[in-house]
């Protein structure tokens, strides 16, 4: 018998917690008891099953991004892959990467989904922790806090750095390590690169064996917000929801299509038309991994890119290019921190900006990795990682639609590397 694809498993979860939860909540309204089974309250149920899931994700959340990102740093430099070529590519990958994150910061800022009615939208989405503690716990933070975070990049203690969380100054112990393995003669860079990509490869086995857990937990965390909150906790998230497919709309048809007509001197429609395929079948499967033999066939048969560069480009940018996780990421913590009443400084939206450009790198070919990043940044920034399970509600037609950005985002890069080294392909003006 063939077995349910998880996120349809995910899916059924999440219409099953609305069911459980709405019922739970109707049920206290009307008679004031809070229902259980054997003395025990159903939200403390839910509550526990999904705070076993989230302490799972947490607990692959160091060793995951530490070796993937020396992983993927040792790659890029090795075999002569950072000359003209390479540095184009990562050159094309931050600035887009950095760009979708400024949109997902400005469109979260104007439309503000966090606040309803000139209020938090904590009580309505079952935040227990209240405005004042979170405004206790991160404190009086602005522009003079820009000048910490570079602070906190360099840890005294990388280890203790680890211990307590402090996700910047790991990402960058982890860069430098992956950079200088490089330098090393090849009999001691080869065992440290070997270590280190089979621990990626346990972390990844871990991960995707959590994630099996999932529809449980997804259950769990849905369930406990539904039946706290009622279904007026949708209201907020249904309008965080079109917020960023906003957000990713402008990226991918007027960011990425100027960076084609002025920078690669291409027909932006033709290319779109190219990359169709790669991008309807990213939308179905949500896996740029998966669709990556069908963004190397249409990026060298329609778009008549070389196979040297798309066999360089889109194999990296599968890896490390997602302008539209990098995007979402921002946006939720951006969501989560209004919904909680934090006051976003400068040096906090800074801190989100700063490290949703660096775990989108570090762990972008793992999956559910927004999942993982959403919770560095929440850490960083202060806030409860319990808040990603109102996210749930919504993620998967949300992680449809930011992988189809992250791989017409992979076509855009070979192709305009590709005008950029001379080549002529079938989409220049």
């Amino acid at each position: 018998m063939r077995k349910l694809a998880l996120h349809w498993q995910i899916l059924i979860a999440i219409a099953l917690a609305g069911i459980a939860g709405f019922s739970i909540f109707e049920y206290r309204q009307a008679t004031g008891i809070a229902p259980g089974v054997f003395g025990v309250d159903f939200i403390v149920m839910f509550d526990y099953i999904g705070t076993l899931f989230l302490n799972g994700l947490r607990m692959i959340i160091v060793p995951l991004i530490t070796s993937s990102i020396i992983i993927g740093v040792a790659g890029i430099g090795a075999g002569g892959n950072l000359g003209a070529l390479g540095g184009k590519t990562l050159l094309f990958y931050a600035t887009t990467t950095l760009a979708a994150i400024l949109i997902g910061l400005f469109v979260i800022n104007m439309i503000q989904p966090g606040i309803v009615g000139g209020e938090p939208a904590r009580e309505m989405l079952a935040f227990e922790i209240s405005t004042e503690e979170i405004a206790a716990k991160v404190g009086d933070k602005g522009a003079s806090d820009v000048a910490e975070i570079f602070i906190r990049m360099i840890p005294t203690n990388v280890v203790k750095a680890a211990a307590e969380g402090q996700m910047l100054g790991l990402i960058f112990f982890a860069i430098l390590f992956g950079y200088f393995m490089t330098k090393l003669q090849p009999e001691h860079s080869e065992v440290l690169f070997k270590f280190w990509d089979g621990v990626f490869h346990v972390m990844m086995k871990m991960t995707e064996w959590i994630m099996l857990f999932a529809p449980i937990g997804v259950f769990g965390l849905v369930g406990s917000v539904i039946a706290e909150a009622g279904l007026r906790a949708t209201g907020p998230l249904a309008i965080f929801a079109l917020a960023v497919l906003l957000a990713l709309a402008l990226h991918a048809f007027i960011t990425l299509p100027l960076l084609l007509r002025f920078v690669g001197r291409v027909s932006p429609l033709k290319t779109i038309a190219g990359a169709s395929q790669a991008m309807l079948t990213a939308f179905s499967t949500a896996s740029s991994s998966a669709t990556l033999p069908i963004t190397m066939e249409c990026v060298e048969e329609k778009l008549g890119v070389s196979n040297k560069t798309s066999s360089f480009v889109l194999p990296l940018g599968a890896t490390v290019n997602m302008n539209g996780t990098a995007l979402y990421e921002c946006a939720a913590a951006m969501f989560i921190a209004q919904a909680y009443g934090l006051e976003l400084t400068f040096g906090v939206q800074f801190t989100i900006v700063v490290i949703a450009l660096m775990t989108s790198i570090g762990v972008a070919g793992v999956p559910s990795a927004s999942l993982v990043a959403i919770a560095i940044i929440l850490a960083a920034i202060g806030l409860p990682i319990e808040a990603i399970g109102v996210l749930m509600v919504f993620d998967r037609i949300l992680d449809m639609c930011r992988t189809s950005v992250n791989v017409w985002g992979d076509a855009c890069c070979a192709t305009i590397v590709a005008r950029l080294q001379g080549e002529k392909t079938k989409v220049a003006l």
